[in-house]
């Protein structure tokens, strides 16, 4: 990010906040199979259909989604495939984390059963 302008990165901010709630989320995750209308998102979510709108207004307006009318329906699509990229490299540091968490709670968990039973011979 080096080298871009203050309004730059208020809109890489803007870009962030939008993926920073989890119906946001969980939407695209539903868009990536392909488009669906809001009342769609809202019956596969168990959301309301005006709660669902506005998180895809969001997502229209830093726009990671196009809307496109088709009689009395408005239909939602991905408009920017590459925030996947983006959400699969968050996903797999996380998943890094977490299996480095798991490992280091396994070697205490080890030490601590070590110490259980060394302090127990050492009680007899």
């Amino acid at each position: 990010m080096e080298g871009l302008s203050p309004a730059a990165m208020e809109q890489v901010a803007a870009y962030f906040q939008a993926l920073a709630e989890p119906t946001r989320l969980q939407i695209l995750n539903l868009l990536r199979s392909g488009e669906r209308n809001v009342g769609e998102i809202a019956a596969e979510l168990g959301h309301t259909s005006a709660n669902v709108s506005r998180h895809l207004s969001v997502l229209t307006q830093r726009g990671l989604a196009q809307r496109e009318g088709r009689g009395t329906s408005v239909y939602y699509r991905i408009a920017d495939p590459g925030v996947f990229a983006l959400c699969d490299l968050v996903c797999g540091s996380i998943a890094r984390q977490h299996e480095s968490a798991a490992r280091e709670s396994q070697v205490f968990i080890a030490s601590a059963k070590r110490a259980t039973r060394t302090a127990r011979r050492a009680a007899k």
